[in-house]
């Protein structure tokens, strides 16, 4: 995690800000007149607790928004770093080139294997650069499917992370096939005979999301969001302008809470206090809590059962009327 000096702030977060700035001074001040100020220091980090926990209970839809892109969270290796033993990286779609938006390999969760496949955003300038800011090319999906088809080779269950703006919307890649990419990919996840877990970890949007996100299961962290599109996105094209995101965003339903109540995810998963930037190693404990219990029982069902359950799960999904004509 950053450091205190070098973390970053969203605007609904100054209160938080300002409470570490009074310890600061406190502690600046205890060193330079040698004077105990354990007392004081105590209660402003008790009361950074209680703040926290006041931010949390009143999130609108874009606080939300704004923590799954929070320069300071946790992305998908980050996570793999926390949970996971031996981690081995592969790389490449044996076509085009490595895609580093998409990353992925085997890694020990608990002494089991697991194929880990996610999108990467970097923390930097030059590292988002490289990742392309976690929005995946047509070969990063093709790389997403051949890790996938290799750890169904190994009979290896697949834990996915989905964290992206969307797929990159450039050319070059339509010219390469962006559509077919993620079409198929969708289609050979419904019908892959290892078990399949996708958990969304920051942004889930629209078919860069589901480029990756068919399974068995599909859960959210609990500050992110799904759907079709960004609010900005949204706004841009109802309201002509931006300005209308915050209302884009409550309008949308995009919350974890939103597709629970829509049958869209299975489970809302809790982040730490005051969001995953906070603690990585609780937010990446609290995922693993989950993926441990469900990949043991998702096994314990025959491959062609966990097939047939996808499929009638995908197709149920939705709201609709039939009429006689």
């Amino acid at each position: 995690m950053p450091s205190l000096k070098n973390r970053q702030f969203l605007d609904f977060e100054k209160p938080i800000k300002e409470l570490y700035d009074q310890i600061d001074q406190l502690q600046t001040t205890q060193e330079k007149s040698e004077t105990d100020m354990s007392s004081a220091i105590s209660a402003l980090e008790q009361k950074i607790e209680e703040t926290k926990k006041a931010l949390t209970d009143n999130l609108t839809p874009w606080h939300r928004v704004q923590l799954s892109r929070h320069p300071d969270r946790p992305y998908t290796l980050k996570y793999i770093e926390k949970m996971c033993t031996d981690f081995v990286e592969l790389h490449g779609d044996r076509n085009v080139k490595d895609d580093k938006a998409m990353v992925g390999g085997f890694g020990q969760l608990d002494g089991k294997t697991v194929m880990f496949i996610g999108q990467q955003k970097g923390n930097n300038t030059k590292t988002r650069q490289l990742r392309n800011f976690g929005m995946a090319n047509p070969e990063g999906y093709r790389k997403a499917l051949r890790l996938m088809k290799l750890a169904e080779k190994f009979n290896k269950p697949i834990v996915t992370l989905i964290d992206t703006p969307g797929a990159y919307p450039g050319l070059e890649a339509e010219e390469r096939g962006q559509g077919e990419a993620i079409a198929r990919n969708i289609y050979e996840m419904i019908t892959l005979k290892v078990p399949v877990i996708c958990v969304i970890i920051g942004e889930g949007a629209s078919g860069g999301a589901l480029g990756i996100g068919v399974g068995d299961k599909v859960v959210m962290m609990e500050n992110t969001w799904y759907t079709v599109i960004s609010p900005e996105s949204c706004s841009s094209i109802l309201w002509r302008s931006w300005d209308k995101k915050e209302v884009a965003a409550e309008q949308l339903r995009l919350t974890g809470t939103d597709m629970l109540n829509f049958g869209l995810v299975d489970e809302v998963l809790p982040e730490p206090l005051g969001g995953a930037h906070w603690d990585y190693d609780e937010a990446a404990q609290m995922l693993k809590k989950y993926l441990i219990p469900t990949l043991e029982a998702l096994e314990k069902i025959p491959a062609q059962d966990r097939v047939n359950n996808r499929i009638q799960k995908f197709g149920n999904m939705g709201f609709w009327d039939e009429k006689a004509i």
